[in-house]
């Protein structure tokens, strides 16, 4: 993943979004979360539950492990066995993971759906929305809420949202 850093931009490269995917983008990272949610812990259990080969999931557990995404506790000392447990910061992710799976299940038919997400206390199906946390409203309208440059932005970055396009009222 480090590869991909050095060929963006530099202002992609302090971008939230971009430091993000370098992270949890790849393919086999999100299906080891979603696993991970799903309360697996062993080298075994994902392998099996995915169909990874050994040594892409021996990569991946390791970058998740590196980026303290997971913790790599032994669970049996004779031999020496080791469990991957979701880490506060693994944690935090969840909901990320749930909307990309909303998003996913919602170009769908119900009849469609192979996985729902579900209130476990009364088996209804629950519809995840990104909300601000001040007001309650949906982030889904980028006329309403849009970026821009932070505190610490670069010049290219405050370059960047500086020259951003307007969009015409109506269009």
């Amino acid at each position: 993943m480090i590869a991909v850093a050095s060929r963006i931009r530099l202002e992609d490269r302090e971008c939230p979004l971009s430091t993000t995917v370098e992270h949890v983008g790849e393919w086999w990272t999100l299906l080891i979360l979603h696993d991970a949610f799903d309360g697996y812990t062993r080298f075994d259990q994902f392998q099996e539950n995915l169909g990874i080969s050994s040594s892409m999931l021996t990569t991946r557990l390791r970058t998740l492990v590196a980026d303290g995404l997971l913790e790599r506790r032994p669970y049996q000392s004779n031999p020496v066995r080791h469990e991957y447990v979701l880490t506060e910061l693994g944690h935090s992710l969840r909901p990320v993971i749930v909307t990309l799976a909303a998003w996913g299940n919602s170009r769908l038919t119900p009849a469609e759906r192979s996985m729902i997400l579900i209130d476990a206390d009364s088996g209804e199906e629950v519809e995840p929305v990104v909300v601000d946390a001040k007001t309650g409203r949906r982030l889904n309208d980028s006329d309403t809420y849009v970026f821009t440059a932070g505190p610490a932005a670069s010049e290219a970055m405050r370059h960047r949202y500086a020259a951003r396009p307007t969009i015409p009222a109506g269009a």
